[in-house]
């Protein structure tokens, strides 16, 4: 089959490559139909690395993914062939006490698309997934409104983890795809004192579509000195979506004593830092957002409904011959790039 092989840094080649079999009774195998290029991805891209996980090249990435069942194992009972399903690309152990606590996004074995170390991605033709991470559309959805339930469901994630009412004030840092689902996300819950950052311009219209009442430009003005002015009492929880020093700094400042800090930008640094007088003083809550947990479901639904819509983030649609010309697009934010599907 095809596959979209990262050779090195900023390297893709479009390579032959074995086609995956089912090994197992509850495996499934996929024919990929379209494939979200994620920020996560293109840190792979630039630097080789997210953390701990080093790409040893090649390697395919690639986690956001919609698919057409073509076989399944003997004990799948989940899909059937023809199905269209969206994808969850953990792939959890389900034995660990993280499990068997309902923590599947810690598993302590976990298994995710296009992680080193973990499980090759999905920029290729053919996926061998088990069932569970399995999700049927039917005629609900269509399979590129699939790819975006993947960002979505962090979104959903992250705000239900917040703990925060329709009444509270929030901002989100950064208006990227997962600061896009937050506040999709918190609109559907019935927030409405949504503000936004953001520092590309071609960016801030699309924080208004997604609910936000307010967005602004740090490289433009006083971020934080106007929404205080805006929000004088300071806001109830903020989502650092950008995973810069700058910002989490920035949400430190705008929490009212009490906030919860949601952290779920992914940073390049090893390091983030915190001045811990004012979270001290404030009694300032901490929350990592790991990807997501049982939200995928929820996440189709809110699609669904019709109350929701995800279709303004797509931008871009290429061909998986383009896929390098996607990452150097979002790598470099140029063509007022938010969210780019390669057609499989």
């Amino acid at each position: 089959m095809k596959a979209v092989q990262l050779t090195g840094i900023r390297q893709m080649a479009l390579a032959q490559v074995a086609a995956p079999r089912i090994q197992t009774d509850h495996d499934v195998l996929l024919k990929l139909q379209f494939v979200g290029v994620c920020g996560s991805d293109v840190h792979y891209y630039r630097t080789g690395r997210i953390g701990s996980h080093q790409v040893e090249y090649p390697f395919v990435v690639g986690h956001e993914c919609s698919a057409t069942v073509i076989e399944t194992g003997r004990a799948v009972d989940r899909v059937r062939a023809g199905d269209a399903v969206a994808i969850e690309p953990a792939m959890p152990c389900g034995r660990c006490d993280q499990c068997r606590s309902g923590r599947e996004n810690t598993c302590r074995r976990l298994r995710f698309l296009g992680c080193p170390g973990q499980a090759e991605g999905c920029l290729c033709e053919y996926l061998v997934m088990p069932q569970d991470s399995l999700f049927p559309t039917g005629d609900r959805i269509t399979l590129e409104q699939a790819v975006l339930c993947e960002p979505l469901s962090i979104g959903l994630y992250a705000v239900r983890q917040s703990g925060i009412g329709p009444e509270a004030r929030i901002a989100v840092l950064g208006a990227g795809p997962i600061g896009l689902s937050v506040l999709l996300a918190a609109r559907y819950q019935g927030l409405q004192a949504l503000y936004a950052s953001e520092k590309i311009p071609a960016r801030e219209e699309y924080a208004r579509q997604a609910g936000a009442c307010w967005v602004g430009n740090p490289q433009k003005e006083d971020l934080v000195s106007t929404m205080l002015d805006k929000e004088p009492l300071g806001f109830d929880a903020v989502f650092e979506c950008a995973g810069e020093q700058e910002t989490v700094d920035q949400a430190i400042e705008l929490l009212k004593p009490g906030g919860r800090l949601m952290l779920i930008g992914i940073p390049e640094l090893e390091r983030i830092s915190f001045v811990i007088d004012q979270m001290r003083r404030r009694e300032i809550t901490l929350i990592n957002v790991r990807r997501q947990n049982r939200c995928v479901q929820p996440a189709i639904d809110m699609v669904a409904s019709g109350q929701v819509d995800v279709d303004f983030m797509i931008t871009h649609r290429l061909g998986l011959d383009q896929t390098q010309t996607a990452f150097d697009l979002l790598d470099h934010y140029r063509d007022g790039i938010v969210k780019a599907l390669i057609k499989i």
